[in-house]
């Protein structure tokens, strides 16, 4: 009886009224969310709704001749063919639903970003016996209480309150003793700001990877407002795109090793990609002292926004931010990138060799890519050119049709390491745009250039012996140039990028 019932219920869950029923709902639901992700021009939009409404007619008409020639044949083939290609659409409509869905939810994730985050670690080396901060109850630990006194002081408080004791320290002068006292042993840990591990490497460059941290606090800062939005369907913009030389959070205030400028022309469907090397020699908007651009980023985005602006005479529209953990990931699930190497060179970090010519790269390889320097006969310079390769390696990975196949992987691997302060909308209504309009876009690239040197006069370091890239004048007037015609919204030609350091 309880079978007879079972095969009952089952039957009516199937009968061509409940299913037609079902991929009607589905059908409408799917409907609904891809108004709501808003980034199908209208009028595609219209279409799409009439083939859904067709496929539904077609699927009804299908079921019902199955239905009939059942009743008047006797043959069960036809109605079970119908029933199934009626649920298989469904389901492919409940899944077009979830990646819809998934798609609104990802670009509200990564947008409208206005918030970084000071990390103050206690670093101990990594070769010690010190694993969690109890290790530390009798040790004495470096500290550095000049700079941000009152930042470094409330992370002293919990970090004593964590340990349930008083510590028991010992303050430097400058960041830079606070480092060679870590290196030679002289102290066995160290509380320091992330923001600045740049001054810790002032006599002991990478002794960030011989740390470790043990503990660490994190307090969110809100950002300042220094861009100027506008409507990126219409005129022309720059993004600030930054990749930061730390793993795991993004809104992390650290130096930034990748500093590109991103200018966009809608109208022209022109992108200028300005490449500016990590010590580059500028000027501090806020401080008005000289200092390596890389170091701007201790004292947040907003302050090398500001910096830049002045540097190249232009207006940053919005930025784009990530970080080592990014690069890895995204990389990885795009399935790895292939990118032209000018040059044959091992890499210091990871120790990869890369081959002249092409080179199939997963997300580790690429990033000890893009981070080489000393390896290559130009140096910074290059390590630039190399930024952009890899940027339009992985656009051009991206825009694949492979994408689709790994389309939750690869917005997942996007959330938590990358964001920006553009809104959903705008990047909605730029994603709309570009399905209406279609067509190809045309790629330039320039790269600020000049003379490496050596001084002691920085805002962040003074005294010490710091390489910095004094900027070639000339050659920086003819980038501001071109910046300049894509801002006034002139089409730029392959003559105005010659000798602009492009890759």
């Amino acid at each position: 009886m309880g079978r007879k019932r079972k095969r009952s219920l089952i039957n009516r869950l199937l009968s061509r009224k409940v299913l037609l029923l079902f991929q009607m709902i589905v059908s409408l639901i799917f409907l609904m969310y891809v108004y709501i992700l808003n980034i199908l021009p209208f009028k595609y939009f219209l279409i799409l709704v009439g083939l859904v409404f067709i496929l539904f007619i077609l699927m009804i008409l299908f079921v019902k001749s199955g239905w009939k020639k059942k009743k008047r044949e006797g043959t069960y083939t036809r109605l079970i063919v119908s029933k199934l290609t009626c649920i298989l659409l469904s389901f492919l409509l409940v899944f077009l639903t979830v990646m819809v869905k998934r798609g609104n939810s990802f670009i509200g994730n990564i947008t409208n970003s206005f918030i970084q985050t000071r990390v103050i670690s206690v670093y101990v080396p990594k070769d010690s016996d010190y694993h969690k901060l109890s290790d530390l109850k009798d040790v004495e630990i470096g500290i550095q209480t000049k700079k941000d006194n009152s930042i470094m002081m409330s992370a002293l408080s919990k970090i004593e309150d964590a340990m349930g004791r008083e510590l028991k320290t010992k303050d430097f002068n400058d960041y830079a003793s606070l480092g060679d006292a870590i290196n030679d042993g002289e102290v066995k840990a160290i509380v320091a700001d992330q923001a600045y591990m740049a001054l810790l490497e002032a006599n002991h460059e990478g002794i960030d990877e011989r740390l470790r941290s043990v503990y660490k606090i994190e307090t969110e800062e809100k950002i300042k407002t220094v861009t100027e939005e506008t409507d990126i369907t219409k005129e022309p913009f720059i993004v600030y795109v930054t990749g930061i030389d730390t793993y795991g959070t993004v809104s992390t205030i650290s130096r930034t090793d990748v500093n590109l400028l991103v200018c966009v022309n809608p109208q022209n469907r022109q992108i200028l990609m300005v490449s500016i090397p990590r010590d580059t020699y500028v000027t501090l908007h806020s401080k008005g002292k000289k200092d390596k651009l890389t170091h701007s980023a201790m004292y947040g985005i907003d302050e090398t926004i500001t910096t830049l602006e002045d540097f190249l005479d232009l207006d940053i529209n919005y930025y784009a931010k990530t970080n080592f953990s990014g690069i890895t990931n995204i990389i990885d699930a795009l399935g790895g990138v292939t990118i032209d190497s000018p040059y044959e060179f091992n890499t210091m970090h990871g120790n990869y060799h890369i081959n002249k010519g092409l080179n199939e790269m997963d997300g580790d390889k690429a990033l000890c890519f893009v981070r080489e320097r000393y390896s290559l006969p130009s140096g910074d310079f290059d390590r630039g050119r190399n930024q952009q390769r890899l940027l339009q390696a992985m656009i051009k990975k991206a825009l694949s049709p492979k994408i689709i196949t790994n389309y939750n992987n690869v917005l997942a691997a996007v959330e938590g390491c990358f964001e920006t302060n553009m809104s959903s909308d705008d990047i909605k209504s730029f994603i709309s745009q570009q399905l209406d309009q279609g067509g190809s876009w045309e790629m330039f690239n320039a790269q600020v250039s000049g003379e490496m040197k050596k001084t002691t006069k920085t805002y962040s370091m003074p005294g010490k012996n710091v390489s910095i890239i004094e900027a070639d004048e000339k050659q920086l007037k003819k980038i501001i140039s071109v910046i300049n015609k894509i801002e006034k919204n002139e089409k730029i030609k392959e003559k105005d990028i010659k000798d602009l350091g492009g890759s």
